[in-house]
């Protein structure tokens, strides 16, 4: 498994070890760093308004710039191998799901952009009223351009750059950072001071719920990769393995919002 550890096949291994590793090592001390981030965002600090501003703009930006540089060579591996959507792909492959997630992001990102640039104007209908129809009309042609992935382009790309190499791993990088950032996301919860479970029953219903969040937390930057494995019984092990030290953490609970 390892000397093909990176190999293009297996980039969502990769990426749940990544992921794994990071939550383990770095990402609750990341997580720390963002709520004092926010926190001083809620004290009119400017920079950190900003600094959440464009955090929220890279959770949206980056799934679309990788489907947009991964599309062809995802599209030549299928046919390569000659493989066929499954049933349970085209139950999870629903761009509803994805539809509503970035309707969030955009409405996050309309917020801060409001604050930042206009902030004696942003509760009138001349400022709210466009960024709202500019927002929803934007994430339509977000989530066409990221569901574009799954299907084959009809010929190739005039870009000659989105055939090398090099647009392949731009776009690995691009879902790589994307997933991390949505990790911080995932982290928050595990600064929320949670008790210790009072008995079996809440320890199996908290480990149940918190398998479902963590699922559902991780399945839209994971889903690009998960087109290519999800025939592989191994994926949903290593996807609850890259997400166990959060559940961990949850599920034992906590007397104190740290994270030491």
């Amino acid at each position: 498994m390892f000397p093909r550890l990176f190999d293009k096949q297996n980039r969502g291994l990769l990426l749940d070890l990544v992921v794994f590793l990071a939550n383990i090592f770095l990402m609750r001390a990341i997580t720390g760093y963002f709520l004092r981030l926010i926190a001083a965002a809620d004290k009119e600090n400017g920079l950190a308004q900003f600094a959440l501003l464009i955090t929220a703009i890279g959770m949206w930006v980056l799934p679309a710039a990788g489907a947009i540089l991964k599309r062809w060579h995802f599209a030549e591996r299928k046919k390569a191998r000659q493989w066929h959507d499954t049933k349970l792909g085209g139950c999870l492959f629903n761009p509803i799901f994805y539809f509503c997630l970035n309707l969030v992001l955009i409405s996050a990102i309309n917020a801060g952009v409001s604050q930042i640039f206009f902030p004696r104007a942003n509760d009138t209908a001349a400022v709210f009223v466009p960024m709202v129809i500019g927002g929803l009309i934007l994430t339509i042609i977000q989530t066409v351009i990221i569901y574009r992935y799954f299907s084959p382009p009809k010929k190739p790309p005039s870009w000659e750059f989105l055939k090398s190499r090099e647009s392949e791993l731009l776009g690995d990088i691009c879902l790589f950072v994307n997933m991390l950032l949505f990790q911080i996301g995932w982290n928050m919860f595990s600064f929320a001071g949670l008790g210790r479970p009072s008995g079996v029953t809440e320890f199996l219903g908290r480990l149940f719920f918190l398998c479902f969040l963590a699922l559902l937390i991780y399945f839209p930057p994971r889903m690009f990769y998960l087109a290519e494995d999800i025939d592989r019984p191994r994926t949903w092990l290593t996807m609850l393995l890259a997400n166990s030290p959060v559940i961990w953490h949850l599920l034992i609970g906590s007397s104190q919002n740290n994270w030491t």
